[in-house]
């Protein structure tokens, strides 16, 4: 192998084996240990962060800051990598997007067999754009990770859908992101109660010298969807007939709260803004169920029972 060769792979072999000796490095390499130093020695002349830590659990280590070796991937790899934007990001294909400025710089970095499938694939899919979907600016994104990492306050101006507008001072706790929706779970400083907020209705953030410490055992995900299940309009109980421990995988956290009253059947307790839409998640429980509570929803569920009815009688 030429020196060249023989340092661009130890630097795969460092980046792969993290805390990897000398010695070893020079077993891999196929050269005494002495040249296997000199390798860190090129490689660190060449500006790449090797850390190195004396002892008998020593050894070397890419340390932050080193760009990504893009060749490094395989083809599969990177076909993978380019479906997946593709699939999360429709404006891709657009080279006036910071995605897609950003995918069409990986392309160009790729070895040309590789690039030239991506490429294929990234020319020929015509991805249909999810109308759900509500991508917020990516430094407001990037602001506000930062500060859920460093465990600072924030100052929000926020913009509801209804076109009102408030300041807000949060305790960032996680960005959770939901069927194509970006959300901010943080603890209001002003009431200290629990908040979600659309990160594409931040108008402005402003990360304040202001610590914070966040709840132990945190799960933002199971959080926000549980908080997304109440305060609404409309207030709902529905007794379903099934243990609870068989009907749980079935029914959405955001529907609400499960409880067992007894061992055969489950409580659902929950909120709603659109009693049609609930009802529609109900029908697709695998068990009876009967609604306790909430009459917009008892003629919700009516309706929908009478319409599915009307389906299947014959001509």
């Amino acid at each position: 192998m030429s020196p060249t060769a023989r340092a661009l792979l130890a630097l795969e072999l460092l980046q792969g084996s993290p805390g990897i000796t000398a010695d070893r490095l020079a077993d891999k390499l196929g050269v005494s240990e002495r040249a296997a130093r000199r390798y860190v020695g090129i490689l660190r002349e060449a500006g790449v962060p090797i850390e190195s830590e004396r002892g008998p659990y020593g050894g070397y280590r890419v340390g932050r800051g080193l760009r990504p070796s893009l060749l490094m991937l395989t083809s599969t790899e990177a076909l993978a990598l380019v479906m997946a934007v593709l699939d999360g990001h429709h404006e891709a294909g657009d080279p006036t997007d910071p995605v897609g400025s950003a995918l069409g710089k990986l392309i160009k970095a790729l070895p040309e067999p590789v690039a030239a499938q991506a490429q294929a694939v990234r020319r020929t899919t015509a991805p249909a754009p999810d109308r759900a979907a509500a991508r917020p600016a990516p430094d407001t994104t990037a602001t506000l990770v930062r500060a859920c990492a460093d465990h600072h306050a924030v100052r929000l101006d926020y913009r509801s859908e209804a076109g009102s507008e408030w300041t807000t001072d949060v305790d960032p706790w996680a960005v959770v992101v939901r069927h194509g929706r970006w959300y901010l779970l943080c603890r209001s400083r002003h009431s200290d109660t629990r908040r979600a907020y659309r990160v594409d209705r931040v108008r402005a953030v402003t990360v304040l010298d202001e610590p914070f410490t966040p709840p132990v055992g945190l799960d933002p995900v199971a959080e926000l969807e549980d908080h997304l299940a109440v305060g609404w309009e409309y207030e709902v109980e529905v007794l379903i007939n099934a243990p609870l421990a068989r009907i749980a995988p079935c029914v959405p956290r955001i529907l609400g709260r499960l409880t067992e009253p007894d061992p055969t059947t489950t409580l659902l307790t929950g909120s709603t803004s659109n009693p049609t839409w609930y009802a529609e998640q109900l029908a697709a429980v695998p068990a009876p169920f009967k609604v306790l509570h909430c009459p917009e929803l008892r003629t919700a569920v009516t309706t929908l029972g009478q319409r599915l009815l009307a389906a299947a009688e014959p001509d």
